[in-house]
């Protein structure tokens, strides 16, 4: 539980600067979402769109793959969790110095952030398992998209799991995550920063798990599933638009298995394997021959 603040000076708590680094905060946070959109952008102008909505891994090697995933948590999840963080900051100002609010509240961010470039390492973990699997068993287009719709069968039934509602509610109660899991100091603030990131992983895993099949850089994917993170997590209709994700993935999976070509990776002609003649971006690997 929250201990109360009644031991803060008193000149330590006057409201308005507390307002002050509240704006502040929040105006960091979307500055912050639209540099990383900006960069997301850019990189997609930039890089070979048949190669990044194709490969699971982008043709990257580990550490940049690991850093445009951060910049792509940042771009999506800083809008959802900006009220999380700002009650954090409130909690904070109320029993602590207004300097040391605001440090503990960056801490708590990075803690939040942690979380993520964990999940970032074991997506790439993941992506690279399955590009060797499908180039060892020679996947066909048809069954790759179909093994898509799958994914998206899952996660729509994910939306419907009591784990789904409890990290949900945690996420959608600022207040009574952190009334239950306070915990003091600097150390504290990353503690229940990593805490609110794994309740945030556990509500939108299998969201971003669909990328992939939708393709990995696909900027308009991304904004959607931006808007549906933000809808459950703060929202008043959030369980509605939870459970009406739910019937949208599961229909759109199904559709995929009948119909394979409507994926946007799917294509007739190479399948979803890398092309080999194009010029290869900045810290690619370049992709092993193929056994066909």
């Amino acid at each position: 539980m929250v201990p109360l603040a009644e031991n803060a000076p008193a000149a330590d708590r006057g409201s308005a600067p507390l307002t002050v680094q509240r704006t502040i905060i929040l105006s960091l946070l979307l500055v912050l979402a639209a540099l990383a959109w900006a960069l997301l952008l850019w990189q997609g102008a930039s890089a070979d769109l048949d190669m990044a909505m194709s490969s699971p891994t982008m043709g990257l090697r580990g550490p940049l793959f690991l850093t445009i995933w951060v910049v792509m948590m940042a771009a999506m999840m800083f809008p959802a969790a900006a009220p999380m963080i700002l009650t954090f900051h409130q909690v904070q100002g109320a029993k602590r110095r207004r300097g040391q609010a605001f440090v503990s509240t960056w801490v708590f961010v990075a803690g939040y952030m942690m979380v993520w470039t964990w999940a970032g390492i074991a997506a790439y973990a993941g992506a690279q398992t399955a590009e060797g699997v499908a180039e060892r068993i020679a996947l066909s287009p048809i069954i790759a998209a179909r093994i898509g719709g799958a994914l998206f069968i899952a996660a729509g039934l994910y939306q419907l799991t009591p784990l789904k509602d409890v990290c949900l509610s945690k996420c959608r109660t600022p207040i009574t995550f952190i009334m239950t899991s306070w915990r003091e100091g600097t150390a504290g603030a990353f503690h229940m920063g990593v805490a609110h990131g794994g309740y945030c992983l556990g509500c939108c895993w299998l969201l971003f798990v669909i990328l992939f099949p939708l393709g990995i850089m696909n900027i308009a994917a991304m904004a959607l599933l931006t808007l549906v993170v933000f809808a459950e997590k703060v929202l008043p209709w959030g369980r509605f638009t939870s459970r009406a994700i739910a019937v949208a993935l599961v229909t759109y999976g199904i559709a995929v298995i009948a119909m394979p070509e409507i994926l946007p990776i799917f294509s007739s002609g190479g399948g979803m394997d890398m092309p080999m003649n194009m010029p290869m971006p900045e810290g690619a690997t370049p992709p092993a021959a193929s056994s066909r």
